[in-house]
């Protein structure tokens, strides 16, 4: 990690002894830049239909883990090796599932998805098989992935796959 200490006080013009000062380590200096990847006004995609949305979705995360320099990639590493980066990454990821819960909500109201459909349920089963693809297995990019999970997601959420059971209060 000193390297990317050194890259990142090179890059701004200043020693490295003043980005640790700021941050403490390189984990504090990835929190704040996970932190500052939530103040920002990104929507998901409205495209008329789940599936046409989930595909959007997907192109945006395909493109985000295949892009040079690979920094995305490079802070879901890092997560997994400094606490305050690993929170900073449960933070961005609460983030985007709830902005992204409209996705389902607009569904519903299409009438594409039961009521009860599990918004965070359908999103991971969406996007998971990117994340397998091109983090865990990282093969290349395939143009028809997106859309094949997304409309493998639609398709079983319209069949009631991610429909959340009646709680023992409904009985």
């Amino acid at each position: 990690m000193d390297h990317f200490t050194d890259s990142v006080a090179a890059r701004a013009g200043v020693h490295r002894t003043t980005v640790y000062r700021r941050w403490g380590d390189v984990g504090g200096l990835l929190a704040d830049v996970l932190d500052a990847a939530s103040d920002d006004d990104w929507q998901p995609p409205d495209t008329g239909s789940l599936e046409g949305d989930l595909a959007e979705l997907n192109q945006e995360i395909q493109a985000a883990l295949t892009a040079q320099p690979p920094i995305v990639v490079a802070l879901i590493a890092a997560s997994f090796r400094a606490e305050k980066a690993a929170q900073a990454q449960q933070r961005l990821w609460e983030d985007r599932y709830a902005r992204c819960e409209i996705i389902v909500g607009r569904a519903v109201r299409r009438g594409e998805l039961p009521p009860s459909t599990n918004a965070r349920h359908l999103l991971i089963a969406a996007t998971a098989p990117l994340y397998h693809q091109l983090v865990l297995l990282r093969t290349p990019a395939d143009p028809q992935l997106p859309g094949q999970a997304a409309r493998t997601a639609a398709l079983a959420a319209a069949a009631g796959a991610f429909v959340e059971p009646p709680s023992a209060d409904d009985a």
